[in-house]
């Protein structure tokens, strides 16, 4: 084979293969890279280099490239419910190649003031823009990223208007970089000033309806100290504060709900998105996703690459209900459901899912929880953690049929005819390779039962608390048909894309795992590597740092199931699905099992939340199989 031919083979069989500081880095399934394909590879060592190279310059990345089960990133976008709808009629490309990313981001530094002298976080602030432009981020200066900007306030009643002239970050910057800036007396009595005239705005003018975050921004804007007041569009923009260390933050003897206490506190203060803690030796990052991660200062390329650039690509944000096609199901008649139910009664035991946090009591001021309710779709909490249970997946005919019967089959509208086809009936049919074999496996409707965004996820309410979500050529959701939508809080949890990868990952690559239904659990914490038993497995664990609720973190999870498929195992009991920065997501064939499983290994201090673990599993990597 030539070097095209080999790299094209080995990421065919679910090979991950990039390069750094002209280094050759390899991430296999077991058994895959024989001696054979190791001679292959130093043979061809600098052609294979450079096609690499010129992938990444020409900026093509893998979304039309096979990189497992002969299946390109576009294909498994597809499948798992990134379409085109009303209101985005471009299919988003998947990238999951943090280089990739990193050359599609443009960020911007807010300048110091003289009398900053935290020594540290200025040191660590230059390292930072150093390493974003070193990795292909643009980095616009400060009075490029942003323009001259008016607006007027009008006071009710007494008619008193002001004009205002600032400057705001322009829309196409995705990130400004601040530092956290103490307030003065005199912008703590303009912030309280405007607050109240907020209120009163809102309560008299307004009468409570909703405006838009620009709208909110231009009546407080001008008392606010925060970079939040520089920023002209924050849902297409991120703040991302540098602070010091919160070594109570970090310390693994922290209880988790100080630590969900610490990080709200810290985020709603700053009013940002991320927020990067800094000493002389360590620092940390922290977003919603609330993980306790901590690197040392010479971790820098490591936590750039893979960490910071994959939070700013894809920020943290809430499938909108335009994405789904509505309906309603009765809980009682579904048996998966009452199973649902009984998974999260089962699980008030092991402490690993915290009570959620309602915004109202941890941001107390009006005017930023309406900021944060527009930009959270309407969401009156956060909670951490979800539970779902995957019903038996569904199929209309043959599961799988030959090469000739595949080779018969019509094309399918979005997807290429060489990975997808479909028959007289509208089924869809996937081509994908296991082992050396090409298999021809119908695609099945998957169906979830999940826990609404913001419930109890350890004490749920039948007739209130699930929801029914569901994949077939689009995405579905059928609320609980008692529930009025206007009057309770019932939204898709934010790790819709997740539940539904893993789901269709499963039927297609190690269906005996779901064939009676399969129970699904996220928690934000890791388990110890000696935990695991035979015929459980780990993946994931030096994957990029994505958010929650990203439909690349669903790509991920797909492609982690997938990777097991090359061992020919039928016997899957548990699949550990690994996000660092975020948590674990577990599927298991048995409901019994899992809460078993999981019971003990908290009773054992072997499965904790938090990061204390996640050391464990990096460095038994090779072991964990991926």
């Amino acid at each position: 084979m030539n070097p095209t031919e080999i790299l094209t083979n080995l990421r065919q069989q679910g090979v991950h293969i990039w390069v750094e500081n002209e280094t050759l880095n390899i991430r296999s399934p077991k058994g895959v890279i024989t001696p054979d394909v190791q001679a292959q590879l130093v043979a061809y060592k600098p052609e294979i280099l450079a096609l690499i190279q010129r992938d990444r310059n020409l900026g093509h990345g893998s979304s039309n490239v096979p990189i497992a089960q002969g299946l390109s990133l576009q294909t498994i976008g597809r499948l798992i419910g990134e379409k085109d709808n009303e209101f985005n009629q471009e299919f988003k490309q998947p990238i999951i190649d943090p280089r990739l990313m990193a050359q599609r981001l443009t960020v911007t530094f807010r300048p110091l003031l003289k009398e900053y002298k935290n020594v540290d976080i200025i040191k660590f602030r230059a390292e930072l823009q150093q390493k974003l432009q070193e990795y292909g981020v643009k980095v616009t200066p400060w009075e490029q990223a942003t323009k001259e900007f008016f607006y007027e306030i009008k006071i009710p009643f007494i008619n008193l208007k002001q004009t205002i002239k600032t400057r705001v970050v322009k829309t196409g910057i995705n990130a400004v970089i601040d530092v956290d800036r103490p307030p003065s007396l005199r912008s703590i009595a303009e912030t309280f000033a405007a607050e109240k005239l907020y209120q009163f705005y809102s309560r008299f003018i307004l009468k409570d309806r909703k405006i838009s975050v620009t709208g909110i921004a231009r009546l407080i804007g001008w008392a606010e100290e925060c970079a939040a007041k520089y920023v002209e569009d924050p849902t297409n923009t991120q703040i991302i504060i540098l602070t010091e260390l919160d070594q109570e933050f970090v310390n693994s003897q922290t209880p988790y709900q100080q630590k969900i206490k610490i990080g709200l506190n810290t985020l709603v203060r700053t009013f940002s998105e991320i927020v990067i803690g800094v000493s002389s030796s360590q620092f940390s990052i922290l977003n919603m996703n609330l993980s306790d991660s901590v690197f040392s200062r010479n971790d820098m390329d490591n936590f750039v690459l893979k960490s910071l650039i994959p939070k700013v690509y894809v920020p943290i944000l809430p499938l909108p209900l335009s994405k789904f096609q509505l309906g309603k199901y009765d809980p009682h008649e579904s048996i998966y459901a009452t199973k649902l139910v009984t998974l999260s009664n089962h699980l008030a035991d092991t402490n690993l899912f915290p009570p959620g946090s309602k915004l109202s009591e941890v941001i107390k001021r009006k005017s930023h929880r309406d900021i944060v309710n527009v930009i959270v779709n309407g969401r009156t909490g956060v909670s951490y953690g979800f539970v779902a249970y995957a019903e038996p997946p569904h199929y209309v005919g043959e599961t799988e049929i030959s090469e000739s019967d595949w080779e018969s089959l019509d094309p399918v509208a979005e997807f290429t005819a060489s990975e997808v086809r479909q028959n007289a009936i509208g089924r869809r049919y996937l081509k994908t390779q296991i082992g050396a074999k090409y298999r021809f496996k119908q695609i099945p409707d998957i169906w979830i039962l999940s826990a609404r965004s913001g419930s109890n996820k350890t004490n749920l309410n039948l007739e209130s608390d699930i929801l029914r979500i569901g994949l077939t050529d689009r995405l579905l959701l059928q609320l609980p048909q008692e529930v009025d939508p206007q009057v309770v809080d019932i939204k898709p949890s934010y790790d819709v894309y997740v539940m539904l990868a893993i789901s269709l990952g499963a039927a297609l690559y190690t269906p005996e795992l779901i064939k009676d239904g399969a129970p699904i659990v996220h928690f934000h914490g890791y388990p110890i590597f000696e935990w695991f038993k035979p015929n459980e497995y780990c993946v994931g664990v030096h994957n990029p740092s994505l958010p929650c609720g990203t439909y690349e973190s669903g790509v991920f999870n797909f492609l982690g199931i997938a990777s097991l498929a090359n061992q020919q195992i039928n016997n899957h009991a548990l699949i550990s699905l690994v996000e660092p920065d975020h948590g674990t997501n577990f599927i298991a064939h048995d409901l019994d099992y899992l809460v078993e499983r999981l019971k003990t290994g908290c009773a054992e201090g072997q499965i904790e939340l938090g990061g204390k673990h996640f050391a464990s599993l990096k460095a038994n990597i090779d072991k964990c199989g991926f």
